[in-house]
């Protein structure tokens, strides 16, 4: 009975070990060499140097353009042809104002429109929490009929109401939860302090950005937007990789909107027009100092928030102000990050100008890979010339910190305070 090494096929040619072996005995060296060994030695060098297989193209590269082959490439050289026939180019504030007015309402149209009546809000109080230096209350609210609301709102302890208030948009993760200082499992984390440390888990980069608003003086009001925590279809996950409410499912209902001629972008906008409406039912809350903060995602949607809502006075957008080009369109975003048609009529950076003058505050993290810091600087700085044409140099800044993804608030969060005192 042969053995396995015996049976074994020399260099995959039919011929056994054994057979080789035999063979080797009964002829001399030179024979046996050319024979046997050169062709193994061949065929061995073939399997090592000719690769894995890649596609339909390979062996003609020599023939073809293969860039031309390459849809994301194409998408760039039509970015570079898009007309952006709305983008900024006022030279005075009149101009800029006007500019402002058409490209709003241009922006409405393109994510779907808004509902035309406010449905009654049927506002709840679940549960108050007393925590050391500010309290914390979990309510509901419907935004429309058949779609319910949860968030936190927290209140600074030794401050006096009304207060300023901050409405906390999260980026794909466990949604509310990771702003509001609560652990995985339910359980409340230990902040309160942050002295500039990392997260203890790197999953966690929005670093409970509502308490350290409060910790600010300000109130905090934390939504929970659709797709993540417990406002998500768990049978619909769009992260496989992770499991409970670390899964975020934003693709199902997001495609259904377009379906629809409706975006993600609008429903979650609304969800933040309708938190303002909330906030002015609530006495302790000054409806005329509310902010608007966030990171990725939840950036993006508070510079579109602040562009549409005018009861926005100051937004704070983190790891989010890029380029199209750059982020949306280099890098595998969710679909709810996308707004159709918009490169025919401006960029990312004529969208933030429409916050101007209301006071605006951009960070970015120099290695940030998901909104690309080169992206961030340049669209920043085309926000600045809207500023700058309306008079308001002094109400835009940017912070570059060195670091990823993440939210770092060393001068954002001190930038809101100021401006909503």
């Amino acid at each position: 009975m042969k053995t396995r090494s015996e049976t074994s096929k020399a260099g995959g040619s039919g011929v056994t070990r054994r057979d080789l072996g035999v063979g080797l005995a009964s002829i001399t060296a030179t024979e046996a060499y050319t024979r046997w060994i050169w062709p193994f030695i061949q065929r061995s060098a073939s399997r090592l140097t000719r690769g894995k297989y890649t596609g339909a193209l390979d062996g003609f590269e020599h023939k073809v353009d293969a860039a031309a082959f390459n849809p994301t490439l194409y998408t760039h050289m039509l970015h570079d042809r898009a007309p952006l026939s709305m983008t900024f180019q006022a030279k005075t504030r009149a101009e800029a104002e006007q500019w402002q007015k058409s490209l709003r309402v241009k922006l409405l149209e393109l994510i779907g429109g808004f509902p035309e009546n406010r449905w009654p809000l049927q506002a709840q109080t679940l549960e108050v929490r007393d925590f050391p230096g500010y309290r914390r209350e979990k309510f509901v609210f419907e935004s429309r009929p058949s779609l319910a609301v949860l968030g936190y709102l927290l209140t600074p302890k030794g401050a006096k109401p009304p207060y300023a208030s901050v409405i906390a948009l999260p980026g794909h993760g466990r949604g509310v939860d990771d702003r509001a200082g609560i652990a995985r499992h339910g359980h409340d984390r230990d902040v309160h302090a942050y002295s500039g440390k990392a997260p203890a888990d790197p999953r966690d980069y929005e670093y409970d950005y509502a308490v350290q608003v409060v910790q600010h003086g300000m109130a905090a009001v934390a939504i929970e937007p659709l797709g993540f925590g417990c406002r998500r279809d768990p049978n619909q996950p769009d992260s496989p990789n992770r499991s409970g409410l670390d899964q975020y499912a934003c693709y199902p209902w997001a495609s259904a909107a377009l379906l629809l001629g409706q975006t993600a972008m609008a429903w979650r906008l609304y969800d933040v027009v309708r938190t303002i409406d909330w906030i002015e039912t609530r006495q302790e809350l000054d409806p005329g100092r509310v902010g608007c903060m966030g990171i990725s995602n939840g950036g993006e949607c508070t510079i579109y928030a602040a562009a549409i809502e005018p009861r926005i006075r100051a937004a704070f957008a983190s790891g989010s102000l890029n380029t199209y080009l750059d982020s949306l369109m280099s890098y595998t975003h969710c679909i709810d990050c996308y707004v159709p048609g918009i490169l025919n009529w401006a960029e990312m950076y004529d969208v933030a100008g429409l916050i101007a003058p209301r006071p605006f505050f951009s960070e970015a993290g120099t290695k940030d890979y998901v909104f690309p810091i080169a992206g961030s600087r340049a669209s920043f700085e085309r926000v600045k010339k809207v500023y700058e044409v309306m008079g308001a140099e002094t109400m835009t800044e940017q912070e570059v910190f060195e670091g990823p993804h993440l939210f770092w608030g060393r001068r954002g969060l001190p930038f809101l305070a100021r401006h909503l005192a």
